[in-house]
């Protein structure tokens, strides 16, 4: 399911933003202790950003924000698509329905919109994911000390 984040999921933002398993394609973890003293007492809460809940508990978040700033031309004023999940939610397909569900929220508010998404290609598990979802290769760049890819999903045509 996807929601709104809540104060209770304070715990699970900063295990998720601490793991250096999450983060092993992402530039390194923050450190928990900073995480503890600065994150917002419910975190995530702003438009196009969702916990992912299972159960009750958070086990993730997706991301769905306008890339004002990109480093690639082609990505800057289209929707950016990102998502982070707790290791042990890993392997059990639920990136796959959480991102499709939250693709499927945006092509309802913002019909016609595309959306990007990068990730290292190191990062077998997300470049399946990106091809499940839709993404077809834009192109690959150089970035962070590692080889990146950038995908498109086509703007789903309103019907009418």
């Amino acid at each position: 399911m996807l929601r709104e984040s809540e104060a209770r999921d304070r715990a699970a933002f900063i295990e998720l933003l601490s793991s250096s398993e999450v983060h092993t394609y992402l530039g390194g973890p923050r450190p928990r202790h900073e995480l503890e003293r600065e994150l917002a007492e419910v975190p995530g809460r702003w438009p196009g950003s969702f916990v992912v809940d299972l159960d009750g508990a958070m086990i993730g978040q997706i991301l769905l924000r306008r890339a004002t700033e990109h480093r690639r031309p082609v990505a800057v004023g289209k929707a950016d698509l990102g998502y982070l999940f707790l290791p042990r939610a890993w392997g059990s397909g639920y990136a796959a329905e959480a991102c499709a569900a939250a693709l499927d929220w945006f092509d309802g508010v913002l019909p016609g919109e595309p959306v990007v998404l990068t990730t290292q290609t190191a990062n077998a598990g997300s470049m399946r994911l990106a091809a499940k979802l839709g993404f077809t290769e834009v192109e690959r760049f150089h970035a962070w000390d590692a080889e990146q890819w950038l995908g498109l999903r086509s703007p789903v045509t309103p019907p009418g």
